[in-house]
């Protein structure tokens, strides 16, 4: 027999049926599922056969060691994946969805180096203000500053007041609206190759929700009931704290800092 319960942190009732129908229910969505990643295998296959754009520019970092080139970041790996971390010049901290997935960072890394990866988290403000961000965060990662450089501008995660005046930007393979004063910064990821022979190449770039893929959490919440129990939110991820402001913030009832994906919708 069955009956109806109403989660109170989620409208949607609920049916409560039998173990022998919820079985059938399940192995419905299964069958999805599997539809799903068989898809999702071909896609991931259909990148890794994306063309490769060879870099003729030569970019400088500030990292922890002094400066270094691109090629340098690799730390002998033949595969490199890049992080764009929003953080701006004269920001007091890191952009609070960019520190959601550099929480998931660290754990990764021996991972990564056992199957030829390196990873490297890159922003524009200088080396001294992300080394203090990082101290406070409790990160071990590499992270860089391409301050002073093309870097930036050249993978579309940073914009000059110029180009937002125009009204358009090009974020994520497409022109854009400009939305208020406009953002100069924003996130997303880049994968590079090198072939030994001081070649490096630019395989692969994925923004706004083509991260999504980094956020562990987000993968544990889409599992659950309620999900990402982000719909009715003043903006997306307006729930989101650095992970050592959740008690004050909440409690305080602080609203959160609109980011990268509180304007997710616009790229």
């Amino acid at each position: 027999m069955k009956s109806s319960i109403q989660n109170p942190a989620n409208p949607a009732a609920h049916s409560v049926v039998s173990k022998d129908e919820w079985l059938a229910a399940r192995r419905m969505l299964l069958a999805r599922e599997k539809e799903l990643t068989a898809h999702r295998d071909l896609v991931n296959a259909e990148r890794r056969r994306l063309p490769w754009l060879k870099i003729d520019k030569d970019y400088v970092f500030d990292g922890p060691a002094g400066k270094e080139a691109l090629a340098d970041l690799f730390e002998g790996r033949s595969q490199l994946v890049v992080y764009h971390f929003m953080f701006g010049p004269g920001w007091k901290e890191g952009c609070p969805s960019c520190s959601f997935v550099a929480d998931h960072i660290d754990g990764l890394l021996p991972h990564l180096a056992a199957r030829d990866i390196t990873l490297a988290v890159v922003s524009r403000a200088p080396l001294q203000e992300l080394a203090a961000f990082r101290r406070r965060m409790g990160w071990g990662f590499k992270w860089v500053s391409s301050f002073g450089t093309d870097f930036n501008h050249d993978f579309h995660v940073s914009f000059t007041p110029e180009e937002l005046a125009t009204g358009r930007f090009d974020y994520n393979y497409r022109m854009n609206e400009v939305e208020g004063e406009g953002m100069q910064e924003w996130h997303g990821v880049s994968v590079f190759s090198q072939d030994g022979l001081g070649n490096v190449f630019h395989t692969y770039s994925s923004y706004a929700r083509g991260a999504d893929l980094l956020v562990g959490a987000y993968n544990y919440m889409d599992l659950t009931p309620k999900g990402r129990d982000e719909e009715g939110l003043p903006f997306t991820m307006s729930w989101l704290r650095h992970h050592d402001k959740y008690e004050r913030d909440n409690a305080g009832r602080q609203p959160a800092q609109a980011c990268c994906h509180a304007q997710a919708g616009a790229a």
